[in-house]
C-alpha cells in the first residue's frame, strides 16, 4: 500500500469508528425501524453501484445516491450503511481492497459531508420549506457531491501515477458535466417521493418544520 492509500485508510476508518461510538448500539438492536433502513439502504447503494461503466480500472462512473441516503439516516448512519454497501461491493471484486479507505473518504464521505452541510446550512439560515429541502439539501448537495468525488478521485489516480492525467482527464473528469445533473434529479425525486409517500423513513425531514411553518 502507497503512503496515500494508509492515509485514506486510517481516515476513513476513524469516521467509520466515530459513527459506531458515537451510535446507541443497543437501542440500534432493538429498534427493527432503524435495522431495515440501515440494511436496506446498504443493500439499495450495493446494487446501485454496481451498475458503473468505464474503460480504466476505477476510472468508472456510477450513480451515488448518497445525497438521499444522508437525509434519510443522518450522517453518522449515513457513513455506517454506505461503509457496509462499499464492503459488499469489493468482496464481489467493485474495487482494490488497497485502495478502499481512498474509495471510502473520497466516494463516500465526501459527498455525505457535502449533502450534511447544505443540510444544517439550510435548516439554519433559509426559510424551512419544502422545496428549500428538497433542492438546496437534495438536488444541489447531490451534484456537487459527485463532482466533487469524480475530480478527487481523478488527482488521486495522478498523485499516485497510476494514470496520466490526459487518460483521467479525457476518460473520467471530462465526465463530470454529464454526471451532474442525472445525480441531482436521481437523490431529487427520490427524496421527493420519500417525504410524500414515506416521511418517517427520512430522518432529517419533519412536518412542523416543511409544512406546517408559517
Amino acid at each position: 500500500m502507497s503512503t496515500l492509500q494508509i492515509l485514506g485508510l486510517v481516515v476513513y476508518g476513524l469516521f467509520v469508528l466515530a459513527s459506531l461510538k458515537t451510535v446507541d448500539l443497543g437501542h440500534f438492536a432493538k429498534t427493527k425501524h432503524q435495522q431495515h433502513l440501515v440494511f436496506g439502504t446498504a443493500a439499495a447503494l450495493f446494487v446501485l453501484w454496481l451498475l458503473k461503466a468505464g474503460i480504466f480500472e476505477g476510472l468508472d462512473v456510477h450513480f451515488l445516491g448518497l445525497s438521499v441516503l444522508t437525509l434519510m439516516l443522518g450522517f453518522r448512519y449515513a457513513v455506517i450503511s454506505s461503509f457496509i454497501a462499499l464492503l459488499g461491493a469489493h468482496f464481489i471484486g467493485y474495487g482494490s481492497w488497497q485502495s478502499i479507505g481512498i474509495s471510502g473518504l473520497l466516494g463516500n464521505v465526501l459527498p455525505i459531508a457535502v449533502t450534511y452541510f447544505f443540510f444544517m446550512l439550510s435548516f439554519h439560515r433559509i426559510p424551512r420549506q419544502l422545496f428549500v429541502y428538497i433542492f438546496v439539501c437534495a438536488f444541489f448537495p447531490a451534484a456537487i457531491g459527485i463532482a466533487l468525488k469524480t475530480f478527487t478521485l481523478g488527482g488521486y489516480y495522478f498523485i499516485e501515477g497510476v494514470y496520466t492525467w490526459d487518460i483521467i482527464f479525457s476518460n473520467y473528469i471530462v465526465l463530470i458535466p454529464l454526471l451532474v445533473f442525472p445525480e441531482a434529479l436521481l437523490n431529487g425525486m427520490a427524496i421527493t417521493l420519500l417525504v410524500i409517500y414515506q416521511p418517517t423513513w427520512v430522518y432529517t425531514f419533519h412536518d412542523k418544520f416543511y409544512l406546517d411553518n408559517k
